[in-house]
C-alpha cells in the first residue's frame, strides 16, 4: 500500500476504529461545548453538531482514537515515507499548513466554530485568528506560563522545515513561549462560518513525526535539532522552570481552583484536561466547563 493509498484511511494496526465519533455535549452561555472521540480522519471530515446548528458558537476537544500524521490540505502524499504509511494512520485536513502528529492527549487538540456574522468572526482570514491566539495566551497565563506572545499579521520565526512541519514556523495568531512555538492554528472557512483547528503541545518530541516523513537520515537529524530549538511544550516549560508554591511566578489569574492546585502543587505536570479547562474558562462571554467523556455513540461519520 502506498502513502497515497493511506491518505484518508481510517485503518490502523489494531483494526478499524469505530465509525461513529463519541460525543458529549453541553451548552453554557453562548458556547456549545463537546468532547469528540473518533479517528483523526473522522474528526477532520465533519463536525455534525455544527452542520446541524451552524449559528451557534462551538468548541470541541478532539481525541483521536489512534495516533496519526495529519497533512495540510496542499501537502503532497509523497511527503510521507511509504514504509511509515503502512504502520501509522495518515490523513489530510482541509486547512493549510504543514504536517502534525496527533495522539489522544498530545497535542491538546481543540476545534472552535465561529458563525459568519458573529462578533468574533472576521472577513479577513489573517485577522480572524487574533482573538483565538489571545484566548490561548490568557489560558496559558492562567497556568503560570510566562514570556507568552501572539504572532501578529504575517509570518514569524521560521525554520527551513516550516512548509513540511506545522510547528516548524510561526504564523498569524499562533502562540510562542520565549520565542518557541507552543500553539499551532489553522482555519477552514465556509459561507456558514470559520472552523479553527488549534493544537497545544504538552511535551515536544518530533521523532515519530519526522520518522514518518520522506526524509533522509541526515535531514531527520537536522530537522530534529532545528525543531527542538524552535518548539516547546506546556509541561516541558513547567518542568524546566521548576516553579514552586510561593514563588509568585505561578497561579496568576482566574483558572479554576482544581486546575491551579494541580499545577502549583508540584506533584503533577499540566495535563490535557487542565489545559482544556483553562482555555474554556477564558472563552469570550463567560466561562464554560467541559463535561466528562462517556462511551455512548453519538455523531455519525459522514
Amino acid at each position: 500500500m502506498t502513502a497515497s493509498d493511506r491518505v484518508g484511511s481510517r485503518e490502523c494496526q489494531t483494526g478499524r476504529v469505530p465509525d461513529g465519533p463519541v460525543r458529549q455535549e453541553s451548552e453554557r452561555g453562548r458556547w456549545r461545548v463537546e468532547e469528540r472521540t473518533a479517528s483523526a480522519a473522522a474528526l477532520h471530515a465533519s463536525w455534525p453538531s455544527v452542520e446541524a446548528d451552524p449559528k451557534t458558537r462551538a468548541v470541541a476537544r478532539c481525541r483521536p482514537t489512534a495516533s496519526a500524521v495529519v497533512l495540510g490540505s496542499t501537502q503532497p502524499s509523497a511527503a510521507v515515507d511509504p514504509r511509515a504509511a503502512l504502520t501509522v494512520d495518515v490523513v489530510r485536513r482541509r486547512s493549510g499548513g504543514g504536517a502534525v502528529f496527533v495522539s489522544p492527549d498530545d497535542p491538546v487538540w481543540l476545534d472552535v466554530w465561529v458563525p459568519a456574522g458573529d462578533e468574533l468572526w472576521d472577513s479577513d482570514v489573517t485577522r480572524a485568528f487574533d482573538w483565538l491566539g489571545a484566548t490561548w495566551v490568557a489560558a496559558l497565563d492562567r497556568m503560570g506560563l510566562r514570556e507568552l506572545a501572539v504572532q501578529g499579521a504575517g509570518p514569524g520565526p521560521s525554520t527551513r522545515w516550516a512548509t513540511l512541519v506545522c510547528f516548524g514556523g510561526v504564523s498569524s495568531g499562533e502562540v510562542t513561549i520565549g520565542g518557541r512555538k507552543v500553539v499551532g492554528l489553522s482555519q477552514r472557512r465556509t459561507r456558514a462560518g470559520s472552523w479553527f483547528h488549534s493544537a497545544c503541545v504538552l511535551h515536544w518530541d518530533a521523532e515519530v513525526l519526522l520518522g514518518a516523513l520522506a526524509l533522509s537520515e541526515e535531514e531527520r537529524t537536522a530537522a530534529s535539532g532545528d525543531l527542538a530549538a524552535a518548539v516547546t511544550g506546556v509541561a516541558d516549560e513547567v518542568a524546566q522552570r521548576s516553579w514552586a508554591v510561593g514563588t509568585g511566578s505561578i497561579g496568576k489569574g482566574a483558572v479554576g481552583a482544581d486546575t491551579r492546585a494541580d499545577v502549583i502543587g508540584g506533584g503533577t505536570l499540566p495535563t490535557a484536561e487542565m489545559v482544556t479547562q483553562a482555555f474554556l474558562e477564558g472563552l469570550p462571554d463567560g466561562a464554560v466547563r467541559i463535561p466528562p467523556p462517556h462511551s455512548t455513540p453519538g455523531d455519525t461519520d459522514r
